[in-house]
């Protein structure tokens, strides 16, 4: 259950778009931006809010892969194994990141909520193979050790 804060947000996102279902993809997308993910409970609310069934929310918003029904990490690390970062070793990074943050393929946040670990098909920064990206900062050329020193100096900044 969420908590009033997460209701009074939504408002204000909803307050500034037509309450229209074609409103609906504007609103999650900025929901997801306020919170790291899309609550499903949010989902509902906005579908009643802006007059469209809850059903009709949740296959727009299962169709596209941007959209997280999952909270995700403070860092959202995304590892590129697309050709280019595949071929330049991109999977030792995501099993040296699995490892010691104790993640697997079915757990892809920690248990404090620091971190979470995705694999995407492409983040477009072929000519920096293998990258990752932290959030919205690419990090070029990336080994394990790299990756390791990278998650250490996040952790610094808590």
């Amino acid at each position: 259950m969420l908590d009033a804060s997460y209701y009074k947000k939504t408002d204000e996102i909803i307050a500034k778009h037509p309450r229209e279902e074609r409103s609906l993809i504007p609103i999650i997308q900025e929901i997801q931006e306020e919170f790291r993910y899309l609550p499903p409970e949010l989902l509902t609310y906005v579908a009643g809010e802006i007059g469209i069934t809850e059903t009709k929310a949740f296959s727009v918003a299962s169709f596209y892969e941007n959209f997280s029904f999952e909270a995700k990490g403070k860092y959202v690390i995304k590892v590129c194994d697309g050709t280019a970062c595949h071929v330049r070793k991109s999977i030792p990074i995501i099993e040296r990141v699995q490892k010691e943050l104790g993640l697997d393929k079915k757990k892809h946040t920690t248990d404090d909520q620091l971190f979470s670990l995705e694999t995407v098909s492409c983040l477009g920064a072929c000519g920096l193979a293998p990258a990752v990206m932290v959030n919205d900062e690419v990090h070029p050329k990336m080994t394990p050790d790299k990756m390791m020193d990278l998650i250490e100096e996040l952790r610094g900044e808590e």
